[in-house]
Order: structure tokens, then sequence, then C-alpha cells
């Protein structure tokens, strides 16, 4: 694809991301009703039912021939470009008031991430990437920062409850060696947001375990037009499971996460 359709389509995923932006700052802090879906550690909300379905309208007015793979909506229609959708990515920390998640968006075509945005509406943040470059908000970014463990901060949600239930004793020992190893490690709770930060060079280092593409697929893209290094654990961004990121020009084979995301590989 060339640059100029990709950031086309980059310039569509903003639009539908911000077509939610109002609808998610009205709702934050409101204590919405919280249901669940595979356990107690994983909500959903009507807004992020809503936001998907507003997000799903824009996409289908700016490019009707399309494929969408939503969180809450599943796969819909059919076209040579997917959209891969996260309408709230973080949605335990909107539901308590917490301000860090976000709205995901990415597109793909013939199975290559293409263009992708980022909207934390809280801060008003827009992060966009297509195959020329990556802005914030209008501004090229690029991920550097720390080159080594103990300068770095790490965002890892590691060890969640299901890497508990898989590997017992394993994952805090595990997690114990990431606080150890790194200058700070933080757990915010949405993965694109914590890949947009690294790909802004804000924070130096993420880790995450069992996402699927919707929260990782712009991210991914993001991380590595801005000149970050993003590796997908599964083989694939698209195939579920484990990513590791860094800023350019980390020391990612003389870090301790070489080792645990190595862990996480397939065989």
């Amino acid at each position: 694809m060339d640059v100029n359709t990709s950031r086309e389509l980059a310039a569509v995923a903003a639009e539908a991301a911000r077509a939610v932006g109002d609808m998610l700052r009205g709702a934050f802090r409101s204590r919405p009703e919280i249901s669940t879906k595979r356990d107690f550690h994983d909500p959903v909300t009507e807004h992020d039912k809503a936001a998907e379905e507003r997000i799903r309208e824009v996409l289908a007015e700016r490019c009707p021939d399309s494929t969408v793979v939503g969180e809450e909506g599943g796969t819909r229609g059919e076209g040579a470009i997917c959209w891969y959708v996260d309408p709230i990515d973080g949605t335990a920390n909107f539901a308590a008031g917490l301000p860090f998640f976000c709205t995901s968006i990415a597109a793909a075509v013939d199975g290559e991430v293409v263009a992708g945005v980022i909207y934390d509406p809280v801060r008003d943040d827009e992060f966009t990437a297509w195959l020329g470059g990556a802005e914030c908000n209008g501004a090229p970014i690029r991920s550097s920062g720390a080159r080594t463990d103990r300068e770095a901060v790490l965002l890892s949600s590691y060890p969640t409850p299901r890497d508990l239930a898989a590997d017992g004793e394993e994952a805090l020992h595990r997690f114990a060696r990431m606080v150890n190893a790194f200058a700070s490690t933080r757990r915010p709770g949405s993965a694109a947001l914590k890949l947009a930060h690294v790909a802004a060079g804000w924070s130096d280092v993420a880790y995450g375990t069992r996402v699927n593409a919707w929260d990782v697929a712009a991210g991914s893209l993001l991380v590595r037009q801005a000149g970050g290094v993003y590796i997908p654990l599964s083989g694939s961004v698209f195939t579920p499971g484990g990513y590791l990121a860094c800023v350019g020009g980390f020391d990612l084979e003389g870090s301790v996460m070489a080792e645990i995301a190595g862990a996480g590989r397939p065989a």
C-alpha cells in the first residue's frame, strides 16, 4: 500500500475515534453499571458497546467495503480493509474513574497493519501512525529513552490472574525479577495506551500477555513507525498472545525481559 492511502486510512481511524470522545468523557466517573465477560476480572459497560457501534457507523460511512473486527461486536462485513477496534481499552479503569484508558483503531490490508490511531479522550491526546511516520496531536514523535533496565520505566500488567493460574509461583518470581531490575515498574491497565507512551518516549518498555489484535494492532504500528521495537510473542500481531515493546536504542538483549518474555513465546 502506498503512503498516501495509508495516511488516509489513519485519518478515517482518527475521525472514528474522536467520534466517541465526547461520549466517553461524559460517562467517565459516572460509575456505570458493570457486566462481565470471561470472569469478574473482565468487565464491560454499556459505553463499550455504544462506542463500538458508533465507531462502526463512521467506518461504514467512510470505508463501506470493509471488515470490522471489534472486541464487543465480533467480525462483521467483508472487504480488503480490515479494521481492528477496541472502543475502550482499559475498561476497568474507565468504569472506576481512573484516567488511563483509550480508544484503539487499526487498519490492516493483506495481513499488514497499515494505519492506526490510539485516542486518549481524557487528555485529548491523539496518537496516529501510518506507513510514513507517527505523530501525537499532529507533531512527530520519536520512541527514545533509557538504554538499560536500571534506567527504565516498565509498563506491564503481568502477572494477570490467568498468568497466576497457569504459572503459579513462577509468575510471582518473574514479577519480582522485573520489579528488582527496572528503575520503576507500573501497572496502568491499558495495553494500547502503554504502547502509545512507549512510542512517544514517555515510558521505555511495555510487556503484556494474553492480548488480542484489537488491543495492540494500532500500538504495534505506532511503536515501529516512531522508531521503537515491537515484538509479538505469538509470532503475529493478529494471533492472541503476548507482546514486548521498547524504545529505540534500548538494550533488549541485556534486559531481564529477554528471558521473561522468551518464556511466553510459542514453542
